[in-house]
């Protein structure tokens, strides 16, 4: 059996496990407020970043509001997400741009995003799949341990997995099933993984081996 068939069928025993997932952090489908949210969900948890965003956006609800801010005005309402210095700065400095080169507008394309201070080709594919409908790939810490579990890639560099698995992923489901892969590896495929009892395991390398 190919990758590629092995990767259909585990989507499909994603879709069964999980037909309603869908990006943990709050404001999914609005590009800046998603944004925002998945620069601050870098090295902490969404659970974290739902906290702290309805207080961050009741004082800064437009881009141009962050765009007319100081990293230092910024800091105080994301202080528990850790690396607040860095952040603030990112999101600041993303507002600006937004306004300045882009109209306001959260630009839509990889190329574009990842101009964005912050901005790196996980959240740009994010954005582009939740928010803009386009095809993509999010290799976030669980998509990287969980396809190299099931043998659908080699690599351990997430832009290198990112291009592997596009050789293989079917057109139209890279987004959904990388939230799955998001549920399964909360759920399932944890540390010490459940496979006696995983939706996936019938297809998946490590237990085929």
């Amino acid at each position: 059996m190919t990758k590629k068939e092995r990767l259909l069928l585990i989507a499909q025993d994603l879709e069964n496990a999980y037909p309603d997932a869908v990006c943990s952090l709050d404001n999914a489908t609005d590009p800046w407020k998603l944004l925002v949210s998945a620069i601050l969900a870098t090295q902490c948890t969404d659970k974290r970043v739902n906290m702290v965003t309805p207080a961050l956006f009741d004082r800064f609800p437009t881009i141009a509001d962050f765009a007319k801010a100081t990293a230092e005005e910024v800091m105080p309402y994301i202080r528990s997400t850790g690396f607040f210095n860095h952040k603030a700065a990112n999101i600041v400095g993303s507002a600006k741009r937004i306004m300045d080169e882009f109209g306001g507008a959260v630009p839509r394309t990889m190329e574009e995003l990842t101009t964005l201070p912050g901005v790196g080709r996980k959240i740009a594919n994010l954005l582009i799949g939740d928010c803009f409908g386009g095809d993509a790939i999010v290799v976030d810490t669980h998509c990287k341990r969980l396809t190299y579990r099931m043998g659908l890639t080699k690599q351990t560099d997430p832009t290198k997995i990112e291009m592997e698995l596009w050789k293989i992923m079917p057109p139209g489901i890279g987004s959904d099933f990388c939230h799955r892969i998001v549920y399964l590896g909360r759920e399932y495929c944890v540390r010490s993984p459940k496979c006696d009892i995983c939706p996936v395991s019938e297809h998946c390398k490590k237990v085929l081996k």
